[in-house]
């Protein structure tokens, strides 16, 4: 066994050295399915850019994703999802590559009426359709565009606010655009006289007249105030567009910022419109030989990452590889003010974000994973100190005032927005402390710094984990899928931070991983984790569930165990695994709405379990 762990560990190194960029960088693609390919088809056409290859490539991805029955699934387990199959349908109608009457797409629009048409797609797709002329704009928009003007606006998460900000100003304006190539989903409105929004906005209007009364109450709600609001609307686009022309990184921000611009009278050609489809266009990337548009890019992430666990298997950090990687990594700290800085002033910038054309948005996650990865090179370099202080500074500021941290803002954690109609609900209006963010900060502070459970604010996160501990023992994790992934973070951070092993709180997850453990050694968790709100068993094992059970277990264990055994030997027999499990989501985008299929985590993830084994139990081998 220890020549197989040794050989599996050298050849997972070797994949991860081919794949490095010159630049230092690993840029594994970003994948969230087939909706970004889509709504690309439909903004290209929309906006009479005939770009045939790019647009051909998009669709023969979208229809080689099509299932047997007709319809587009969110993963591999799910059933058919109505959303995505509206989307790709429409998608494919406007490409021209396919008609109504082929055989595939009468399946689809078979489900999509079998579903309730249009009128019972998500909020999001609506949006869609109704700025492409498809669908109808509700009689009042429930909030109104003077919201933005409200203090409440920056309750909202930063995801939130970068969405709705241009979903604000196209719905004032009930802006739609048609061209000679749309096609007609009239066929797909099953109740062509019903307004079709008042159901699912009736929610939203009661929630929002507190707010309206309180405009309207304004100096006597004068057309000053609207157009104010229409303004810092448009302003705060603006000011946040990113160099590669794309608002704040993200592809749906982007894409909405271009129809609310057209709608303030921006012409399709304007500068601004057409860097930001030229930032969306750089977001193109191959997987498996086809072509599919990322919702952003995860270069920082996946490198940062690498980087760590490359260095984790003993790799020198003076090796070229490592020494690249890093600088890119120092490269990208941040030291812009973004709207993190709203809710957590005098403070200075110093984290990292996760793409590579992010400049504005860092996140908790991201600035310690570069941290792990650049610890070695600031503690043989006294140039990169001010970095490394920086760094921790901004991290330590920003833990919410409940102990926890939270991915990318302070405090956002208004409880009672979570009940808006919205898919994803509180997790895109909300940014609260998470088990994986808090458990992932602590290991940072605990494994690589001089703080541990001694110090108030780990002492703050300790408690905050401790307290929201699932009953079963296991903890949710927002970025992954879900409950291996929450648990692995709150145990090896509570570990890191000095919590002693027989601590109820990590014995009771030590004996939730034990009863979900399958029988051929591994670990599996379906993406219904995430929408039934409990662990639900994945058919199968994968490769990166099981790291992380493992990573886990032998954090947590003083001596090798026979379900640790087990995992590893499920890892090595696996070693050249390449099923659907191999490309199952392992990220969380917006629950019920996207997932991610990270490829790297099918190497970065095994090394690290196999190497952190090999550390602590290598006499056993």
């Amino acid at each position: 066994m220890k020549q197989m762990m040794e050989a599996e560990i050298s050849r997972l190194v070797h994949i991860l050295i081919e794949k490095q960029d010159r630049d230092g960088t690993w840029s594994y693609p970003f994948e969230t399915g087939i909706m970004t390919d889509c709504y690309m088809i439909i903004l290209l056409w929309t906006l009479e850019i005939n770009d045939e290859d790019l647009i051909f490539s998009l669709a023969e991805r979208i229809m080689n994703q099509q299932s047997k029955d007709g319809t587009w699934k969110l993963f591999f387990d799910g059933k058919g999802d109505l959303s995505l199959t509206v989307g790709a349908y429409y998608a494919l109608l406007y490409s021209g590559y396919k008609t109504k009457n082929d055989p595939d797409m009468l399946l689809a629009k078979q489900f999509i009426i079998n579903n309730g048409g249009l009128k019972e797609t998500s909020m999001f797709m609506k949006m869609l359709l109704a700025l492409t002329g498809q669908y109808k704009w509700p009689r009042f928009f429930p909030a109104p565009i003077e919201f933005i003007l409200l203090p409440n606006f920056f309750d909202f998460s930063i995801y939130a606010r970068v969405n709705m900000t241009p979903i604000f100003v196209t719905a004032h304006y009930k802006f739609s655009i048609r061209t000679k190539r749309s096609p007609d989903l009239s066929d797909l409105l099953l109740l062509r006289d019903e307004d079709n929004w008042e159901r699912e906005l009736k929610e939203w209007r009661s929630f929002l007249s507190i707010i309206q009364e309180g405009i309207n109450r304004l100096i006597g709600y004068p057309k000053e105030l609207r157009k104010q609001a229409l303004s810092r609307a448009e302003q705060y686009m603006l000011q946040r567009i990113e160099p590669d022309g794309t608002f704040y990184s993200y592809f749906s921000s982007t894409f909405f910022m271009i129809f609310a611009l057209m709608a303030r009278g921006y012409s399709k050609d304007h500068p601004v419109i057409t860097r930001a489809v030229a930032g969306l266009k750089l977001f193109k990337t191959k997987i498996n030989g086809e072509t599919h548009i990322q919702y952003t890019t995860a270069t920082v992430w996946n490198t940062a990452l690498i980087s760590y666990s490359l260095q984790e298997t003993g790799m020198s950090a003076s090796s070229l590889a490592i020494q690249k990687a890093n600088r890119y990594l120092l490269s990208k700290q941040q030291h812009l003010y973004g709207d993190w800085a709203i809710h957590n002033r005098n403070v200075l910038p110093g984290g990292w974000g996760f793409s590579n054309v992010n400049t504005i948005n860092p996140d908790i996650d991201d600035t310690t994973a570069s941290l792990r990865a650049v610890r070695s090179l600031v503690l043989n370099n006294s140039t990169y100190r001010h970095a490394w202080d920086r760094a921790i500074y901004w991290i330590i500021s920003m833990q919410n005032d409940d102990g926890g941290w939270a991915a990318f803002e302070k405090n956002i954690d208004k409880s009672y927005l979570a009940w808006l109609p919205v898919e994803g609900g509180g997790k895109m209006l909300l940014d609260p402390s998470t088990a994986d963010l808090t458990g992932r900060t602590l290991e940072f502070f605990g494994n690589f710094t001089q703080l541990n459970r001694h110090h108030p604010f780990i002492k703050r996160g300790i408690k905050w984990l401790i307290e929201n501990q699932e009953k079963d023992g296991s903890w949710y994790g927002r970025w992954g899928i879900c409950y291996i992934y929450g648990t692995w973070a709150a145990v090896t951070g509570l570990v890191a931070a000095g919590t002693e092993r027989e601590h109820s709180a990590i014995q009771k997850a030590v004996q939730w991983l034990l009863t979900i453990q399958n029988e051929d050694g591994g670990w599996g968790e379906s993406c219904k984790s995430d929408i039934n709100k409990k662990y639900t068993p994945l058919a199968n094992s994968t490769r990166t569930h099981t790291a992380w059970a493992l990573d886990t277990l032998i954090a947590a264990e003083k001596e090798e165990t026979p379900s640790i055994r087990r995992g590893i030997e499920f890892l090595l027999k696996t070693s050249k695994q390449n099923d659907w499990t191999t490309t199952y989501p392992k990220g969380q985008g917006l629950p019920g709405g996207f997932y991610i299929y990270y490829e790297s985590y099918e190497y970065l993830f095994p090394l690290l379990a196999l190497s952190h084994y090999k550390k602590k139990f290598y006499q056993s081998v």
